[in-house]
């Protein structure tokens, strides 16, 4: 990383891709929109309904993965805790998301070279959350949908609406990096 100045960015998921190179590794993102949350099991099944050419439980192309297994909401509450998980366990799983225009990832963690390259060429980012902060990500999600796996309890596909959701910019799409 270089000497520049940190941005700060309100951003709406629709609007990552054409902002990619404007955001960098090191930014913050407040995120606002719909994202996805999906972890090692539920990558799975995407994948595997992928490489038989089934529908999938949403659109991947522009799309955002938030990496986490919410628990379970209380009363008055719209999601139970919902941290970030470590993102290399679905780096397995996440080139072919890439290649079909996931534009954003959000975890915990390091990434392999395999995923930083195809972000480098299909242009996406990723986006670190704060680990071991999942009430406080929890009180920036203002809706939370079962949408696919429901038999994979807190690993289901979920369809999160985040509201100014806190981020850091931790491998930006030209491959810089905070993350060691």
């Amino acid at each position: 990383m270089n000497d520049r100045n940190i941005g700060e960015y309100r951003l709406n998921v629709d609007d990552i891709p054409k902002k990619l190179n404007d955001i960098h590794a090191g930014d913050v993102v407040y995120l606002s929109g719909t994202v996805y949350t999906a972890r090692d099991a539920a990558h799975k099944k995407i994948i595997s309904l992928m490489e038989k050419g089934e529908k999938l439980p949403f659109d991947v192309c522009g799309s955002a993965i938030y990496y986490a297994g919410p628990t379970p909401e209380k009363d008055g509450q719209v999601i139970g805790s919902c941290g970030p998980t470590t993102s290399s366990r679905m780096d397995m799983f996440t080139v072919p998301l890439i290649e079909a225009g996931l534009c954003a990832m959000i975890g915990k963690g390091k990434r392999s070279k395999a995923v930083i390259d195809a972000m480098k060429k299909h242009g996406a980012v990723y986006f670190c959350a704060v680990g071991g902060a999942g009430a406080l990500a929890a009180s920036h999600i203002t809706s939370s949908d079962v949408i696919a796996f429901p038999e994979l309890g807190c690993e289901a596909v979920r369809r999160l609406v985040f509201k100014d959701f806190p981020l850091i910019v931790g491998i930006d799409a030209s491959g810089q990096s905070i993350v060691r």
